[in-house]
């Protein structure tokens, strides 16, 4: 029997996770058939409940339910339940159990792909969502010596900085406004977007969190949109003349680290490179 592994979210027609994480379970032979699902919210614990079936393995969760999707979960790692997200649920003969593999695949795209370690630096992160809570836990285990975290709405930035009070008790919350991100971004040493802002066939897609005036010269600036493959905040970071990385690797890595979670086995992730990179580079041809 043909084994299944879905992808939540809402949209998912932009992702290349479909894409990545078939050609690892095609490269050990299994199988096994990864399908993205577009789950409107009144659907999700319907098809969350769905992956008991003996013919699902698990799934990935991906915007805007990572949060909500515990609602519906039996058991949860301490990974998960630190960052209070779960990005990959596993189907253990009908226990759901939930993981989170953002914050480690942040940190290892960090250092794998810019050489960038948070300890002692200062650190602006933009957005408040799931995303965001893995980047501030990872963060500020890192060993942060300051981090603020900008959103929209001050009052759910407040409580993902309280969150980690304890790690890191001068972390801080503003909104997201270009005066008060000016403030803070001068002095930083990284800046993390994880709003979906610039996001192909998102509500944001064309926007930029920051413009190229705000953002300091000596600063690494990561986007996890990865999608198109050069987002605004990027092309606003390389007018400034700032490093830069995109999404696309934590993407991978994170994937990487679900992949073994469902398989037992080590993720290939030369192959998962070059799938992503194939497929992203089709769908920038065809502008989606």
């Amino acid at each position: 029997m043909t084994k299944r592994i879905l992808l939540i979210g809402h949209p998912v027609g932009h992702s290349v996770s479909p894409a990545f994480q078939q050609a690892a379970l095609d490269y050990y032979a299994l199988d096994v058939r990864y399908e993205a699902m577009d789950v409107d919210g009144s659907s999700l614990s319907r098809t969350v409940a769905g992956l008991r079936d003996p013919d699902v393995i698990g799934a990935n969760v991906t915007v805007p339910y990572k949060q909500a999707v515990m609602a519906f979960i039996d058991e949860f790692d301490d990974e998960a339940l630190l960052i209070g997200a779960v990005n990959t649920i596993e189907n253990r003969e009908g226990t759901l159990v939930g993981y989170n593999t953002d914050a480690q695949g942040f940190l290892k795209a960090l250092k794998e792909e810019s050489g960038f370690d948070p300890k002692d630096n200062n650190v602006l992160v933009l957005g408040a969502g799931g995303a965001a809570r893995a980047v501030v836990v990872a963060l500020a285990g890192a060993g942060a010596s300051s981090l603020v975290v900008a959103n929209r709405t001050l009052e759910r930035a407040a409580a993902l900085v309280d969150s980690i009070q304890s790690t890191l008790p001068s972390a801080e919350a503003i909104e997201l406004k270009s005066d008060s991100l000016g403030l803070v971004a001068a002095n930083c040493h990284l800046i993390v977007n994880c709003t979906s802002m610039g996001m192909s066939g998102g509500e944001g897609q064309g926007e930029t969190p920051m413009m190229s005036d705000l953002i300091p010269s000596g600063a690494l600036v990561c986007d996890l949109v990865y999608n198109p493959r050069e987002t605004p905040l990027m092309h606003e970071t390389a007018k400034a003349g700032a490093q830069v990385l995109g999404g696309l690797s934590m993407l991978v890595y994170q994937g990487a680290a679900a992949f073994g979670l469902w398989t037992d086995k080590e993720a290939p992730v030369k192959v998962m490179f070059e799938a992503a990179e194939k497929a992203l580079a089709a769908r920038q041809l065809i502008g989606s």
